[in-house]
């Protein structure tokens, strides 16, 4: 322990070598403290910020005369000479009535103010961050133009801009500092689990259309940019603490707790260093959908095939001869997991700046970082089932060297599972513990046809005897019924035998018995830029690229690795010029990348656009922007293959269709006729001939042949190609801040799902009398099949088109008022291709409103946020419906203690409004209240 005090003493201690100090305060014009504003030596690189009440200490080894600069988001910058030791200076910032002029990066990879952006570009300041109405910044994001959440868990969100996405939403690419925050195996990323801090948060700059030109195949419907605070610019120790309850019609009222803390410290000019640690804890939002995944009956009761939708274990089910198709009895979701979900992120990096003070401009400013980053905890992930992530581990490791002209930047992305399990194979292997699914469909067809014979019970009586019997060996009449070989009772929650049971199979990864999956994979990914402008003159060139290596390591539980990793590469070049012509009123932009799969044909994506200032004061900017972007195959897409209970995942990559293999038993009305006691599919099975789902499922319903569609193969999936175009306007008016935005998107080769049915004997085809056909009919009766998602392309033109406004103003002294709507829709032609699913999942109307002021009076402030949806469906691999139509409101008051150089704040999101939902088969999302206190925020 004294070991660990002094390294932590000799990491957050300065060693003072300064011969100079500053010290002053930053104020606005009304005399009103301004935290957090930048105070930086002109011409260097050291600085500081200001703290709560707008004081500010700056010491350097620069001797005076030199220039200091001050700036805050949200305020002009000013200059103030210094010219003696120990000077005190007092600083007035004038507010500026516009958010336009704030400086964004992610646009074109060079600095540009937001009115001169070439794209839709939503940005997120410090003054934002700390007055979001959200529990967190993140979820704050909401509350942008563009964005619509996909939430599967209380915290796992995923962000959808301009559709096409589920959970898995593998449109969009996020990056923390330079580094793709997706996770290694599943290749979308995973909410804030391995984010940043609330407290180390600089800049949130979003990007909602096609980004490929510039940031590769990934960024295909939208990029967001976190960026972090520099410990140079950034110094102090900050803390957090959060507590409140969330409120659920299921879940009932429960604690939330949040806390974080910050540590950051220049040195010397020369080096810094900073740590970051968050702890969050909550209890889940409970899926408890009952509705049938088939849309039939509720309940066994009323529908001996019952499938629940968050009921898992009643997917097994058998086609009885003279009964029809019975499942079993499944448990609930909330039975399967403990309900309690945590994160807990921990990231520390040292920054050098070798020649921080030399008199050479172009070193100057140069700085190595090394950064290593972890994230692990508890959540809820949707994708073709419910999986319950426990103890779940990512961790990234950074390298980067970069000045104002260039960056080289390496990083290690890596994950481990941990005891993370899929709840639907947990609850079929529970019930299989206590019976084998052999034992509980001859117990139940014993006790029908029995009851039938010997008590004259009709069909309903006999199904609830027969349940009851199979289920829990309750037999209360003279029949006598004796559990096959000793069959147990299925296992009640809250008793012994089901959680050891549970725990068993929780530690299996055979899915015949048990539900564990692993993963170990990870991602090698290095980038560069160069900015040319030291060397060229007539117009901005950059140049860059990038190379990924995967590596897929799930030991055969989610991948076909069984024997051994799977590993393929890619690389990416691109370049850009951008130049001003016209007095500077037109600005051109254009780019190309090249990139480059081992498994596909390289894809070239080049984007070009045009920002017109007009007006005597140029502003009034147009821009119109075209760029065509491609979306490589995701390694699900690939390499899957994953049984999960009613259908199995199967990637199409060439190499994976051998490697893909099940044997499954044939029903006992099959072997009658001729067949074997079991058959062996794989993957070219799955991509051969079979049945739609759609029209097999019809067939069920009807037993009318002709209604089954047969389908003599299905195309291996090949990348995904867009051309986009975009308009916008963006303007200040008497006052209003005006932001319009149009775009029309053109996909071809349309990357989708096929749900394939698979009879395990007979062919299909168009000649229903043939009898090999009606051998595949009665394969179908007799449920020998097996249904397939398969990953390939439409042949479909999709469109999708949509429209933004946003509007912006201060009405009343520091009232100000923001609103925003969106428009999103998309149309194709259904008969090119009767079974796609286009998996929208956008709402095609959103409204957006918000109210703030931070200086209501003095040291306190509030605000409120409301957000409008229309009715929207859903789709995906693991269930389809409809999302409600829905209004939610969250609101947020602070108040400042100078004294003690904090703010309390209290925040409420959902206020009076019943639980709402964002996806299908997840839990409904209730209410959070928060009172959290921040130190030197």
């Amino acid at each position: 322990m004294k070991v660990k005090l002094i390294l932590l003493t000799l990491f957050f201690c300065s060693i003072s070598l300064a011969q100079t100090t500053i010290t002053g305060k930053v104020a606005d014009n009304t005399n009103q403290p301004i935290p957090g504003a930048n105070i930086k030596i002109v011409g260097d690189n050291i600085g500081t910020t200001s703290d709560f009440d707008g004081n500010f200490t700056l010491t350097t080894q620069k001797k005076p005369p030199f220039t200091i600069e001050i700036s805050s988001i949200g305020f002009s910058t000013k200059r103030e000479e210094i010219k003696t030791n120990n000077q005190k200076v007092n600083i007035v910032l004038v507010e500026e009535e516009t958010r336009l002029d704030e400086i964004v990066i992610s646009a074109s990879r060079t600095p540009e103010r937001i009115f001169e952006s070439p794209v839709t570009i939503e940005r997120m300041g410090m003054k934002e961050i700390k007055n979001t109405t959200s529990p967190t910044f993140y979820e704050g994001l909401e509350n942008m133009k563009e964005v619509h959440f996909n939430t599967s868990s209380f915290n796992f969100k995923s962000i959808n801009t301009r559709g096409f996405a589920t959970i898995a939403n593998t449109r969009f690419m996020q990056l923390v500092d330079g580094m793709d925050n997706s996770s290694p195996a599943l290749n979308f990323v995973l909410g804030n689990l391995i984010g940043l801090s609330d407290l180390d948060v600089h800049s949130v700059e979003l990007l909602p259309g096609a980004s490929s030109a510039l940031y590769g195949a990934n960024a295909f419907n939208g990029i967001l940019f976190m960026n972090s605070k520099n410990p140079f610019e950034f110094q102090g120790i900050n803390a957090y603490v959060k507590r409140g309850i969330t409120n659920q019609e299921e879940a009932g009222t429960n604690e939330f707790l949040d806390f974080g803390v910050r540590a950051a410290w220049a040195f010397t000019p020369h080096f810094a260093a900073k740590a970051n640690f968050t702890y969050m804890r909550a209890t889940e939002w409970i899926a408890a959908d009952d509705r049938d995944v088939n849309g039939g009956a509720i309940g066994h009761a009323n529908n001996r095939n019952y499938d629940g939708l968050n009921y898992y274990g009643d997917e097994v089910s058998n086609f009885l001869s003279n009964i029809g198709t019975i499942s079993r009895d499944g448990y609930r979701e909330q039975d399967l997991n403990d309900n309690q979900i945590n994160n807990v992120k921990f990231d520390a990096s040292i920054h050098i700046r070798p020649w921080a003070t030399s008199s050479n401009q172009y070193w100057k400013d140069s700085e190595f970082i090394a950064q290593h980053k972890i994230g692990l905890g508890n959540t809820v992930y949707q994708g073709g089932s419910r999986y319950a992530l426990r103890n779940f581990f990512m961790s990234q490791t950074r390298l980067e060297f970069k000045n104002k002209n260039f960056f080289i930047r390496g990083y290690l992305s890596s994950e481990d599972a941990g005891d993370s399990y899929d709840m639907r194979f947990a609850a079929i292997n529970v019930n299989r513990r206590a019976k084998t699914d052999v034992q509980w469909f001859t117990d139940y067809a014993t006790a029908f046809l029995q009851s039938q014979i010997g008590l004259g019970f009709n069909a309903a009586q006999a199904d609830t005897f027969a349940r009851g019997f199979a289920t829990h060996n309750i037999n209360n009449t003279p029949l006598p019924l004796t559990p096959l070989n000793g069959g147990l009772p299925q296992f009640q929650p809250g008793t012994p035998e089901f959680a050891n049971a549970l725990a068993e199979v929780r530690l299996s990864a055979d899915v015949t018995n048990g539900a564990l999956f692993k993963d170990q994979s990870r991602i090698w990914h290095s980038d560069w830029n160069y900015n040319l402008k030291e060397h060229i003159s007539f117009a901005d060139v950059q140049v860059g690229g990038s190379f990924r290596s995967y590596v897929l390591d799930s030991e055969g539980t989610i991948f076909t690795d069984t024997d051994g990793p799977i590993r393929y590469d890619e690389y990416g070049l691109y370049t850009q010029v951008q130049k001003k012509f016209m007095d500077d009123r037109l600005k051109f932009t254009g780019s190309v990348r090249y990139d480059k799969s081992e498994l596909f044909e390289g894809q070239f994506s080049p984007r070009v656009s045009l920002v017109y200032s007009a007006g005597e004061n140029k502003n009034h900017n147009f821009r119109a922007t075209f760029q065509t972007g491609f979306r490589n195959p995701t390694t699900q897409d690939l390499f899957i293959g994953l049984n999960v209970g009613p259908r199995a995942l199967v990637g199409s990559a060439n190499s994976n269709l051998e490697r893909y293999s099940e044997t499954i038993p044939v029903s006992a009305a099959g072997v009658l006729l001729g067949q074997p006691t079991s058959v062996t599919l794989n993957g070219v099975d799955a991509y051969g001939a079979g049945f739609t789902a759609e029209s097999v499922l019809l067939f069920d319903q009807t037993q009318n042949v002709n209604d089954l569609v047969s389908i003599q193969g299905t195309n291996l999936v090949k990348p995904e190609q867009v051309k986009a175009f975009e308009l916008g306007y963006k303007s200040r008016i008497n006052g209003f801040d005006i932001d319009i935005n149009g775009y029309y998107n053109i996909y071809n080769d349309f990357m989708s799902g096929a749900r394939v049915v698979v009879p395990f004997y007979g062919v299909t085809g168009s000649d229903v009398t043939n009898p090999e056909f009606q051998e595949a009919v009665s394969a179908l009766r007799n449920r020998d099949r097996r249904t397939f998602d398969l990953y390939t392309n439409t042949s479909a033109v999709i469109n999708s088109y949509g429209a933004g406004l946003g509007l912006s103003r201060k009405v009343y002294k520091d009232f100000e008022v923001s609103a925003s709507y969106n428009w999103a829709a998309f149309d194709y032609d259904e008969s090119v291709d009767p079974a796609f699913r286009p998996m929208f999942n956008t709402p095609e109307h959103r409204a957006k409103l918000g109210i703030n002021n931070d200086k209501l009076f003095k040291n306190f402030g509030f605000g409120i946020n409301g957000r409008w949806w229309s009715e929207y469906e859903w789709e995906s691999t693991f269930a389809d419906g409809t999302i409600p139509s829905t209004f939610v409101l969250d609101a947020q008051i602070q108040y400042a203690i100078p004294s003690l150089k904090s703010v309390i704040k209290l925040t409420g999101s959902n206020i009076g409004s019943n639980d709402y939902l964002q996806v299908i088969g997840a839990g409904r999302i209730g209410q959070i209240y928060t009172l959290g206190i921040s130190i030197n925020p």
